[in-house]
């Protein structure tokens, strides 16, 4: 079934062509009880801030402040975006905040980690109401900048190109 541009897995309790989730690390996988509803490429952002580390005070470092990015379905197709929350966003107004619960090393050097997160909130009707975790793999680029975070550049950004992808689960029909 297709609505706004989303291929759902399920819709009233009727099963579509299954998703094959991804090869992940032990700690990565989703519960048996979830299957994939929704696999998207973000491509986007991820914005760093220049802050003073939370144990010295006098020392700096570059932190995640949030990731900007689109959402893309197999096609190329904007089917929402992703930003602060963390928070996905489809087109269809509905969204999901998720929760880190696992994180492993991306494979590819220079990579953001792989992550598996719990939906904590989910609002609205419609792509991402049945979303329970998400997972973030295959991921590229995105690590924060070597240097360039000190005293003289504390609230500085820095926005570094990435894309990964997002498997979306939800509970089993």
């Amino acid at each position: 079934m297709k609505r706004h541009g989303l291929t759902w897995l399920f819709a009233f309790g009727l099963m579509a062509a299954e998703i094959p989730p991804p090869q992940v690390p032990e700690n990565l996988k989703a519960p048996e009880t979830e299957v994939v509803l929704l696999k998207a490429l973000g491509k986007g952002k991820q914005i760093y801030a220049c802050k003073a580390k939370a144990d010295n005070a006098a020392q700096f470092e570059w932190v995640l402040a949030r990731p900007d990015a689109d959402l893309l379905d197999a096609q190329g197709t904007k089917i929402g975006t992703h930003y602060a929350g963390p928070t996905w966003e489809a087109t269809d107004g509905c969204k999901v905040i998720g929760q880190v619960q696992q994180r492993a090393n991306a494979p590819e050097p220079n990579a953001v980690a792989w992550l598996l997160l719990k939906a904590k909130e989910t609002q609205g009707a419609g792509a991402l109401s049945h979303v329970s975790y998400i997972q973030r793999v295959n991921t590229a680029g995105g690590m924060p900048p070597a240097g360039g975070c000190d005293k003289d550049h504390a609230g500085a950004e820095a926005s570094i190109d990435y894309h990964a992808d997002y498997y979306f689960y939800g509970p089993r029909p």
